[in-house]
């Protein structure tokens, strides 16, 4: 088996002074300080802190006076292993956003007992920006590493997306079992939500009485007329037939969240509403969509969230 080219690793990892070589699977040479590795590492202390034997029949491989130690993690993922063993003044710790290279890293922090890099990977995980774009990734990585909270927050953001997703690289690193497991649970949340669109007491209570919410209704007393009355029987507060394009978002919604379970899918789905209101140029909506449907639309996207904060991802950790 040909031997991979053995090169140097890039600043701080190659200094002169440099008392220990950690050699990568992929030959990188990183030129590193025992002390440093020590104090972030339990490992790596016990390690250093090894007899030698003084009489010169060691196996140990030396270079240029020094030991060289050969580790099993590839050069990237020793870069940014070793970036969080550094003092911040030396390297800075590096930026996880990137989630393939997450699960390396958190397996070389568990390796080496470097419970830093742990808590930093599950705050990368848990970083809003990743859940809004990957939560299923994150949820196959976390799920992976048996990370009860990350799994549970990334199966919460997942509801965001479809029930059906598309294919992913990391559905790899989870079993049937834990797939089965999360489209039960994204399941039983469309269930649960589906009761909030067949009775609107959450509504009415909200609201009070209809005069509370006019911009709901053409109302003839006040010489209202305008977008025409919704005829869908389902939605209809206060035995009352509502504006039409109010029918038409719940009508919208409600198949929707039956994928989508999430108060996300509320909100998006009223700001498509109150364009299309606007752009019809409705002398009696156009000036009230907006206010209207902002506080009806945040208060079914906070139903949603309270309907399935109780509903539980049924997974062993």
């Amino acid at each position: 088996m040909e031997l991979p080219t053995q090169t140097c690793a890039s600043a701080p990892f190659d200094h002169a002074k440099a008392d220990v070589i950690l050699r990568s699977a992929d030959g990188v040479e990183f030129r590193v300080f025992m002390l440093f590795l020590s104090l972030a590492s339990p490992f790596f202390e016990t390690l250093f802190g090894l007899p030698q034997a003084s009489d010169g029949t060691s196996d140990q491989e030396m270079k240029d006076g020094i030991a060289v130690i050969a580790v099993s993690e590839d050069s990237k993922t020793l870069d940014l292993f070793l970036r969080f063993c550094y003092p911040s003044t030396l390297a800075e710790d590096p930026c996880l956003d990137n989630l393939t290279e997450v699960l390396s890293v958190l397996a070389a922090a568990r390796k080496y007992s470097l419970d830093l890099i742990e808590r930093k990977v599950c705050q990368a995980l848990a970083n809003p920006k990743v859940l809004e774009t990957d939560p299923l990734r994150s949820f196959a990585i976390a799920r992976n590493a048996r990370l009860k909270h990350e799994t549970i927050t990334a199966a919460r953001h997942n509801l965001r997306h479809p029930l059906i997703p598309a294919l992913f690289a990391e559905i790899n690193l989870i079993t049937a079992s834990d797939f089965l497991a999360l489209l039960t649970y994204h399941k039983k949340c469309a269930i649960a939500v589906n009761a909030l669109m067949k009775d609107f007491t959450w509504m009415t209570n909200h609201y009070g009485n209809i005069d509370s919410c006019i911009w709901l209704f053409n109302r003839p007393r006040y010489n209202q007329y305008c977008c025409g009355q919704g005829t869908d029987t389902r939605f209809l507060p206060w035995n009352t037939s509502p504006l039409a394009w109010w029918t038409t978002y719940m009508q919208e919604v409600y198949e929707l969240l039956q994928d989508s379970p999430s108060g996300d899918t509320v909100r998006t789905a009223a700001d498509r509403t109150i364009q299309k209101v606007r752009s019809a140029n409705c002398a009696a909506c156009s000036g009230r969509v907006k206010e209207g449907m902002t506080e009806f639309s945040n208060l079914l996207a906070l139903k949603v969230e309270e309907t399935v904060a109780p509903i539980e991802l049924e997974m062993d950790f």
